[in-house]
């Protein structure tokens, strides 16, 4: 026996139901998405600070020598380039374009004049060749995201990476 109905495809009025559906749910999830982006970004450029800072450390160590962490400076619009340097004799060893990834990260460092820490073959923080003062934090940020990072550089060389929003002692990435 036949059916009496044909299926003949999408009336207009399931068309435009199922595009106010996906409009509705695009509009929800587009800004989530936007800021997922650039939470995504602040973590990328921290991370890579943080790569950077751990390979200078390594790389005093294991040349028995001192070695600087350098931050390209924030007028050029390069605020999360960086540069690992031996001091003596002068050579470059890494270094990371702020073009990689985090574009729209803004950085601080603390002091706000510090741009550079020197690890010396023993992996910890000594004073600048310079007489600059020496890098002791740093803190990222994106306007529009939901989430800051920062870096803390203690005396003894070692690097933490933790989140200034959350209060003290309530979660391991807490600062």
């Amino acid at each position: 026996m036949a059916s009496k109905f044909k299926n003949q495809g999408v009336t207009l009025i399931e068309l435009i139901v199922g595009i106010a559906i996906i409009s509705i749910i695009t509009s929800i999830a587009v800004p989530s998405f936007q800021s997922m982006l650039l939470n995504s970004q602040i973590r990328n450029a921290a991370e890579s600070v943080a790569n950077g800072l751990q390979k200078a450390r390594g790389e005093a160590v294991s040349r028995n020598t001192n070695v600087t962490f350098v931050l390209g400076a924030a007028a050029t619009g390069t605020q999360s380039s960086w540069t690992v340097n031996v001091v003596n004799p002068a050579s470059t060893i890494a270094s990371r374009d702020s073009s990689e990834g985090s574009v729209n990260v803004t950085r601080t460092a603390l002091p706000a004049t510090a741009t550079t820490v020197t690890f010396n073959n023993l992996g910890g923080v000594v004073a600048n060749a310079d007489a600059t003062a020496t890098l002791s934090q740093i803190d990222f940020y994106a306007v529009g995201s939901n989430r800051n990072l920062r870096i803390t550089i203690g005396g003894g060389g070692n690097t933490k990476m933790c989140d200034p929003n959350l209060a003290s002692g309530s979660s391991p990435r807490a600062c």
